[in-house]
């Protein structure tokens, strides 16, 4: 079977699109993970179909390199919202759905995007650091030097600590830099590495900043792959009208063969 693909990424998060209005996209667990391994297939940090939705122009189906199904990818949406005007199913505004519920997504300009994120209850103390839901679960623990950190070794035992299963959590290490500024490296479950950047850990990292510490939105999150831009209200004990702001970028488009 051969298949056309998109590659889109957004602040060095890659994903693999498709299009799955119109002739079915179907794909097996071993598809999608062939698809998403850097060596043999496309490569990326997830992959996403397009899918028709009853109540919003498009249903986000997103799947993590490993094949398991995430409820919700920041980034990967912000992808999605300018794969989907490329592909003449919206115009520069829209409404979504995805598995932890609806959404609305913006296109400011070239190549800018912006997204609407769930409502975020006031995070939860461990020992590990502050746990909130943005969509999909983060642990988000402050440090004085987010550079000098061997992230891997140090997030592995926080995304596997008995506390989180069955489904683990994704794991963020912050530094504050300025009152509304702070640095981020997010190790995310299903990919079991580092990424560039993570939309829903820039989002938990910069809730749990104000929390923590009264940063004021909009805040501004540096990370490895970019700089992107959260804004929020704070009201009835929780976090409204959430916004993850940044670039995002068609990279190629292509066909592969698959069994």
């Amino acid at each position: 079977m051969r298949i056309k693909f998109y590659k889109f990424q957004a602040t060095g998060n890659d994903f693999i699109m498709f299009n799955g209005f119109g002739e079915g996209v179907n794909l097996t667990l071993e598809q999608i993970r062939f698809l998403c391994d850097r060596h043999f297939g496309v490569g990326s940090d997830g992959l996403i179909i397009l899918r028709p939705h009853q109540d919003s122009d498009f249903f986000m189906e997103f799947y993590n390199p490993d094949g398991s199904i995430a409820s919700f990818c920041g980034n990967g949406s912000r992808c999605a919202v300018l794969f989907a005007y490329y592909q003449g199913l919206i115009q520069n505004k829209t409404k979504f759905a995805a598995l932890d519920g609806l959404h609305s997504g913006e296109i400011l300009g070239e190549n800018l995007v912006k997204v609407k994120m769930i409502d975020t209850p006031m995070p939860e103390r461990f020992e590990f650091g502050l746990y909130l839901n943005t969509g999909t679960h983060h642990i988000v623990s402050f440090v004085d030097d987010v550079e000098s950190l061997d992230i891997v070794q140090a997030a592995r035992p926080i995304r596997y600590a008995a506390e989180f299963e069955p489904e683990g959590t994704n794991v963020n290490f912050v530094q504050v830099l300025a009152k509304s500024k702070i640095k981020v490296r997010t190790y995310e479950k299903g990919v079991e590495d580092e990424t560039l950047s993570c939309g829903t850990g820039t989002v938990a990292s910069a809730l749990a900043a104000a929390y923590e510490y009264g940063l004021k939105s909009p805040i501004e999150v540096e990370t490895r792959g970019g700089k992107l831009e959260v804004s929020f209200e704070q009201e009835d004990g929780k976090f409204k009208n959430i916004y993850l702001k940044g670039p995002v970028k068609m990279v190629f488009t292509g066909e592969i063969n698959l069994k």
